[in-house]
């Protein structure tokens, strides 16, 4: 008896817009798979504000770290970090920068994380229903302290979904860090506490490969609502605190 073919032998994978017979894009399944390679992303909504937490992977030693980016200022009052293809992060990010700005100059005011969120979203979506396209390879997590106080934090997906979190996770090792975050997270924590569980979780993940120079966090607090990258010291004191 002939075995039936994979699909991807049957070429419902060459297209974007081609489903499978059991209802899958599966260009947009690779694209997940993708993000699931990049390197761990960490955001936490905590009681004083909100916390990024990105691995940037260094694997070349003549790279300079500084120049490598995955935790990037939206607004004054909203963050972000990737995980996945970067380049298609930046499009994103630059995408959500802008939208940000628009609504500042015809407004007066600082536009809120979700409306932020569905911008990006939108694009991701539209490529995933459009001829000679290809999904985004990247998820992000997006956040920040909205004009009514509320720290809100959503995490993207290549189909251009997205759901908001207290926590979340993406890139390398996140089944076995949302382990950890179950473990360990609670609304109550500080930006400090939130950093330490973070970089707890890195150090369990990576072990002898992780040092502080592929490491990179920001963090908003409520008090004075502004982006804030957190320095090698504030890095280096979570490690040691954990």
């Amino acid at each position: 008896m002939q075995q039936p073919m994979p699909h991807q032998l049957m070429g419902y994978d060459r297209a974007i817009t081609m489903f499978s017979p059991d209802g899958r894009l599966l260009q947009v399944e690779y694209a997940k798979k993708t993000v699931k390679q990049g390197s761990t992303t960490i955001g936490m909504v905590c009681s004083d504000g909100i916390v990024f937490i990105a691995d940037k992977r260094i694997v070349d030693k003549f790279i300079i770290p500084e120049s490598v980016e995955k935790v990037f200022e939206i607004d004054e009052h909203l963050g972000a970090a990737a995980s996945g293809i970067l380049s298609d992060a930046r499009v994103l990010i630059e995408r959500a920068q802008v939208k940000a700005q628009q609504h500042r100059v015809q407004f007066d005011s600082e536009i809120d994380s979700v409306s932020v969120v569905k911008e990006i979203c939108n694009l991701m979506q539209i490529c995933t229903q459009s001829g000679g396209l290809r999904p985004f390879g990247v998820s992000v997590i997006l956040g920040g302290i909205d004009p009514d106080g509320e720290a809100r934090l959503f995490e993207t997906d290549p189909t251009g979904i997205f759901f908001q979190y207290k926590a979340a996770v993406i890139g390398e090792g996140e089944a076995e860090i949302e382990e950890i975050l179950q473990k360990e997270y609670n609304e109550k924590i500080t930006i400090e506490e939130g950093l330490a569980i973070a970089m707890g979780a890195l150090n369990k993940l990576l072990e002898k490969r992780l040092n502080l120079d592929r490491v990179e966090a920001a963090c908003i607090r409520k008090s004075d609502r502004k982006f804030t990258k957190l320095s090698r010291e504030d890095i280096e004191k979570a490690m040691k605190r954990k």
